[in-house]
């Protein structure tokens, strides 16, 4: 059996308690990429830890929900995780570009407002825009249906690269009422208004949960980070986890507990639902 790791602060230490105590009223948030699944050169190539559907199917049913906070389409989530029909999942929701769309196991549904008009318009200026900035090779566009991402890992000086598009494309979001959200060497050009902070206060709030776990590995789950202080400022506890790596730090900061990448956080899950099961 994995063992239950120790937070390192008192707050999550509170959390964790709390989670154990009662955890039918917790919420469980979690990112896709770089959380539940590697982080790889090819973002289509992605897919979940093999160990995570199960310990989720495990630990799912002991809380109140277990929700998948990602940048990525919530049908592109649930094809990547392996999520579809599987037992013991009744209890997830996979939110989707940031939460704008939800999927929830229990009806194999997803629901999403229509799409943000400038997503198409940046789409047909970006080939360009990227050819001017004298950034093409190497670097490559992901379409997103509800955003369009901008990755530089493939290229030359993947970093040199990542910084010199920062500008342009903002620039470029701006003019067409988007914003870019920064990841480990990508840029994504979405619609403004929501981000894994405020997916995850609503979900809390619709659940009325009285505890939350939040486990993230990029700068796009700073929000979610915060929602969660927030939260344990008006009294509700908290676990903030960091799927560690050496690409980005800031989280590795602002978190009670750090694991080991997917594998580490897959191994928590596990830990987790051997308590509560």
């Amino acid at each position: 059996m994995d063992p239950l790791p120790t937070p390192q602060t008192q707050q999550g230490r509170h959390g964790l308690a709390a989670l154990l105590a009662q955890p039918r009223t917790a919420v469980i948030g979690l990112d896709f990429d770089g959380t539940l699944a590697p982080i790889v050169a090819d973002p289509e190539q992605a897919r979940a830890h093999p160990d995570a559907v199960p310990a989720l199917a495990a630990l799912a049913p002991e809380v109140a929900s277990v929700a998948v906070i990602t940048g990525r389409p919530a049908d592109v989530a649930v094809r990547y995780s392996g999520f579809g029909d599987v037992p013991g999942l009744e209890h997830l929701t996979v939110l989707g570009h940031y939460g704008a769309e939800r999927w929830d196991a229990a009806t194999g549904e997803i629901t999403a407002p229509a799409p943000h008009p400038g997503v198409a318009a940046v789409r047909a200026e970006l080939p360009a825009l990227l050819e001017r900035a004298g950034a093409g090779q190497g670097t490559w566009i992901e379409e997103k249906g509800r955003a369009v991402a901008v990755h530089t890992r493939r290229a030359t000086d993947p970093q040199a690269t990542f910084e010199s598009l920062r500008a342009p494309l903002a620039d470029l979001a701006a003019r067409h009422g988007l914003i870019v959200e920064p990841g480990r060497l990508v840029l994504e050009l979405r619609p403004p208004g929501m981000d894994k902070g405020v997916a995850l206060t609503e979900h809390v709030r619709t659940t009325g949960a009285r505890c939350v776990v939040y486990a993230g590995d990029d700068l796009g789950d700073l929000p979610a980070f915060a929602a969660v202080d927030e939260l344990r400022t008006d009294g509700t506890p908290g676990l903030l986890i960091c799927s560690g790596s050496t690409e980005v730090t800031e989280l590795a900061e602002r978190a009670d507990l750090v694991v080991d990448g997917p594998e580490g956080v897959v191994a928590l899950l596990r830990a987790l639902a051997a308590q509560l099961g």
